[in-house]
């Protein structure tokens, strides 16, 4: 059993918490609250891999992705 490692993003609002993996096109989700949507994402991360062929999960394993996270502060008048 091979461990994959891809970048969860969770964003929330008023209505809750939105989560994707933007290695895996397509995979998202949402929660209540952020370890729900964690583990839906977690749950739909692996659905995605299941689906790819080989030779996809090769690509996408292969290639070396850096994905950052950081704050932005803008002056606005």
């Amino acid at each position: 059993m091979n461990t994959l490692k891809f970048t969860a993003i969770i964003e929330g609002d008023q209505d809750g918490y939105y989560a994707y993996c933007p290695e895996l096109k397509g995979c998202q989700t949402q929660g209540d609250t952020i370890e729900e949507a964690l583990a839906n994402l977690r749950e739909a991360a692996d659905l995605y891999v299941e689906t790819l062929s080989p030779e996809e999960l090769e690509t996408l394993t292969a290639g070396s992705r850096t994905i950052l996270s950081t704050s932005l502060e803008i002056t606005h008048a």
